[in-house]
Order: C-alpha cells, then structure tokens, then sequence
C-alpha cells in the first residue's frame, strides 16, 4: 500500500509540474537574447497558435531590424530610431524607453540579471536597468555593432565592425579582453561549454574560450559568412554568402557535409533553427530550406514572395520564420506544409521571439506585433 501510495504521489507530482523545456530550447516563458539560448539553437519550448492573430501592437515609428527579448512578462526591442523600449507582454504598454543616440540596427538585446544590453550603429554598447530603463554603463567600439550580445556568467559577450569580438565585465563593462579577426565581426557568437563560435567576414570559424579571450581553435570555412552559427553539442551549422550551408565536426575539425541548390544561386543571410534532426533556414532565393542535419541533403523547400534573411523560429513541431515579403509563416517542420501566414504588409527581416504562448516580431514601417 504504501508503495503503491509512492507511485501515486510521484505520479500526481509529475502531472503538477510544468512542461518541460525543449532540449536545446529556451523555456516556453521567456526568450532573453537572440535565437533565445546561447547555442543559438533557434527552439522555444513555448505553444504559440498554429494560426496567429494579433493581440497588441505598437508604433516604434521606425524600421525595426532589432529581434525582441521577452523576459518576466516585458518585450523589449530596439528600433532604428535609436530608442531601446521596454513593452508590456500582455497588452503592448510601454513601460520604458531609453534612448541611445545612435540608430539601431540589427543588434538585437540579450537580458541577464536585472540588466537589457544592446550594441548600435555608432559602435557604442549599452547596458540598461530593466526596471526603469536607466543607464547602467556603456562602452565605446570603433566601429558599428550590429552583432548581437550573449551573457554567459558575469562575462558578456559582442562583436563589433572594427574586427573585434569583446568580452566586457557584465555588470561594470570593464574590458576583460578582446580578440581581432581578419573582417568585421557581424554574427552573434555561439556559446557552448565555455567557448564562443564566431563565424565571420573573414571566411574563419573560430572557437574562443570565454573566460580569458584565449583562440582554442579555428577552421577554414572557405566564405564570407554574415550568419550566426548554431552548435550542437560538436556540430556547428550556418549558411555562407557562397550559396550554401555548411556542416562541421568540431572534435575532428573538419567539414561534414555541403548543401548547395544548383539551380539558384543566392547567399544564406539568415541563421538556422536547429530541431527534429533538421536544421532551417531563409534563404535570399526567396525559399526556406530545410536540411537533414546528418547528411545536408534537403528535407523540403518553401517558396516565399521575397528573400528571407529572416532567422525561423522552431516551436511544438512548427517552424515560424518571415520573409520579406511582409508575412510570418507557420510551416509544418515534418513535411514543409504551410499551416497559416500572417500579413504585416510591410517587410519583415527581424526574427521571431517566441515565449509564453505569443510570436513577438517588428517589421520595417517600424511596428511591433504581438501574435497568439
């Protein structure tokens, strides 16, 4: 019996308790940086509609290239204007907005610990109260950042054009070190056990040790890349501006597979998700691609009406991703199958954040949509 009253408790426990988070995702109630967990790995554990419609909006009153972060019920995204705003999740209310005084380009902010951080188009990267939206400290670049930052510990992590990845002290922005590569750091780093992945303008994969800046490895990708890489476990993937996307075996330090359409030509802007054994991606053939991570062959297209350097979102077996063309797609990740569009009649190459039931995502006449 009172085994018996164990299995029942055990079992009664495990109904009560939340869903579990994704492997590789982020919880299904927040999304703090780009691409949602440091592995850029693309996948929220979140349950948002397969057919979306819009709960709130709001004006920013320019183009949005900035990705949102949705952190203990607050959006917070950066327009081109400049301004960083802090948006109630549940009915869009502003609740703070801190100006830069730059404009804003595709940085997109990473939260940790009380503080919202977002690099500009002047090179200078901010570090802001959540609370209240006050200046925390900032720290000057040499050249515009539109890479996006990652926290890892007390070290936070962002690459600027003036050829320099950073690591700054999160809480003071004391430069803890720097690392130089041979073009402009434009892609967010990649974390995973204590390394950054950076793969650049100068056709180089690199792995960085966190803690001290130290280069453990590096490896010739052979292109230009402006995609963030996505790691899993000793894989990393990400699309080139050669027209294709590559795998690589980090242990063995070599190339595992190529995917490369033979009949459109077009460069890979934007970053893979990476779930069910399949990573996705836009392409600027104006198609989404869906490729066996084991092999690279393709799973299935879609056709859009415009480029996608939008970055898709993997989300309960769906994969939502924008396009140019002004619409978010909800995709079936199986078979590729469309489940629904939405139409924001204005272009969209901000990525998707996805948390707690609700696709959050900026277009380029400047508004802010909340769907669910």
């Amino acid at each position: 019996m009172k085994s018996a009253l164990r299995a029942c408790a055990c079992l009664c426990l495990l109904a009560a308790a939340p869903a579990a988070q994704q492997p590789g995702g982020a919880p299904a109630d927040e999304w703090r940086q780009f691409r949602g967990t440091p592995n850029l790995t693309g996948v929220s554990s979140s349950a948002p509609p397969a057919t979306l419609k819009v709960i709130w909006t709001h004006d920013l009153g320019d183009v949005i290239d900035s990705s949102a972060a949705i952190v203990d019920g607050a959006v917070y995204v950066g327009g081109g204007d400049g301004d960083l705003v802090a948006l109630d999740l549940a009915s869009g209310a502003l609740r703070w907005k801190y100006r830069t005084g730059n404009l804003i380009g595709e940085s997109s902010p990473a939260v940790a610990a009380g503080t919202v951080y977002i690099g500009d188009l002047g090179g200078l990267f901010h570090a802001v109260n959540t609370k209240d939206g006050s200046r925390l400290w900032t720290f000057q670049t040499a050249s515009e950042i539109k890479s996006s930052p990652v926290v890892v510990g007390d070290i936070v992590l962002v690459g600027s054009y003036d050829a320099h990845l950073y690591g700054l002290d999160a809480k003071t922005g004391r430069l803890k070190w720097k690392v130089e590569t041979n073009g402009m750091v434009h892609a967010t780093p990649a974390v995973q056990n204590g390394v950054a992945f950076i793969a650049g303008c100068d056709s180089v994969l690199r792995a960085i040790r966190v803690s001290d800046g130290k280069e453990v490895y590096q490896i010739d990708s052979g292109a230009y890349t402006g995609a963030s890489p996505v790691i899993e476990k000793d894989r990393a993937y990400f699309g080139t501006f050669n027209n294709e996307v590559l795998a690589f075996d980090l242990s063995a330090r070599r190339r595992l597979w190529r995917y490369a359409p033979d009949d459109r030509q077009f460069p890979f802007y934007s970053s893979a998700a990476l779930g069910g054994g399949r990573i996705v991606l836009g392409g600027r053939d104006k198609f989404v691609h869906a490729l066996d991570i084991t092999t690279g062959k393709p799973a299935w297209t879609f056709p859009t009406r415009a480029r996608v350097d939008s970055s898709p979102v993997i989300a309960q077996g769906r994969v939502y991703v924008a396009s140019s063309d002004g619409r978010l797609y909800v995709l079936d990740l199986e078979t590729g199958k469309k489940i629904s569009e939405f139409d924001a009649g204005s272009g969209l190459t901000a990525s998707p954040a996805i948390a707690s039931g609700r696709v959050v995502i900026g277009s380029q006449d400047g508004i802010v949509y909340a769907l669910g």
